[in-house]
């Protein structure tokens, strides 16, 4: 049994992934059920900032 059958409310027992452009951690998703192994990124904003470089401040 996948994330689901484990889930029961406890949202701790889900697996999860550090976001490739933020650095933030990001829990499994439903709709990333099929393609867990692929997401690399939290949202789209991260995904379109992909290949930019980071601004310096």
């Amino acid at each position: 049994m996948g994330p689901v059958a484990a889930f029961r409310g406890n949202k701790s027992t889900l697996p999860q992934k550090t976001c490739l452009s933020c650095q933030r951690p990001m829990s499994w998703r439903r709709a990333w059920a099929k393609n867990w192994a692929e997401v690399k990124y939290c949202s789209d904003r991260c995904r379109s900032q992909a290949g930019r470089p980071t601004p310096t401040r």
